[in-house]
């Protein structure tokens, strides 16, 4: 078995317990868990904004021209019908295998001849001389097939509502690693709360300085929505098999 088999095994428990004895280790290091991190935290550690004006950052993204089937229109008017009512009440992997799995299985992230697919809960670390990110993500989709070696995209957090967690800087924090460790200047991400899904972009000036853009919000329980949700999503898909046909 690889090193990199090795890291795709490991539960939650594993990650924390590594987290505990490296820091016993590095000391002087701070790690910081994608899971627990705060906007108070990230801020701290990294030069980050938001960027409330330029909307038009989404145009590109969002302008997908997509006919939808009539086989289309009928899974999303199911997907609403079986779990609007109830969706509000979800925990976490309620949500995951009730609303968000079905949309990313449509949109069909799994391409084994270009070596492209989804993973759930995957570990990703990115360590500085200052601080360290640690943990497991919920969703990425990224080259390779055993495991990941290249991440294009991230969803973060599967959550029902923000009054215990935060999604964002938990998102802000894995793209952040994303673009470092791939040397990008770019990346794209979404998360969610509940019904309500925000994309967002990252755009870095230099190290450890970023900016970011938050889409409006889509609401999945509404059809339009919905479908402007799959469409986003199955731009990112065609993006990121460009994006792996240019690396090899």
């Amino acid at each position: 078995m690889t090193l990199e088999d090795l890291i795709s095994t490991l539960t939650k428990e594993d990650i924390e317990l590594i987290n505990k004895e490296f820091e016993k280790k590095q000391n002087k290091i701070p790690v910081y868990q994608y899971g627990k991190i705060t906007f108070n935290e990230l801020s701290k550690l990294v030069d980050i904004k938001q960027n409330f004006k330029q909307q038009d950052k989404f145009n590109n993204w969002f302008s997908l021209d997509h006919i939808f089937s009539k086989k289309d229109i009928i899974f999303f008017k199911k997907l609403i019908s079986k779990n609007y009512l109830l969706i509000e009440n979800y925990h976490e992997e309620d949500l995951k295998i009730n609303v968000i799995a079905p949309i990313i299985n449509k949109v069909d992230f799994f391409l084994f001849d270009e070596e492209i697919r989804n993973f759930y809960e995957q570990s990703l670390i990115y360590k500085t001389e200052k601080f360290i990110f640690n943990g497991i993500t919920d969703f990425l989709v990224s080259s390779g097939l055993k495991y990941s070696k290249k991440p294009y995209f991230f969803i973060q957090e599967f959550k029902k509502s923000k009054k215990n967690d935060d999604p964002q800087p938990q998102l802000l924090a894995e793209l952040i690693s994303a673009v470092e460790l791939n040397n990008w200047n770019t990346i794209k991400g979404a998360y969610i709360i509940g019904e309500n899904w925000n994309f967002v972009i990252l755009e870095r000036f230099e190290k450890h300085k970023y900016q970011y853009f938050v889409s409006r919000t889509f609401n999945c329980t509404n059809i339009e929505d919905l479908k402007g949700i799959y469409k986003n999503l199955l731009f990112v898909k065609n993006e990121i098999i460009e994006m792996v046909k240019s690396d090899g």
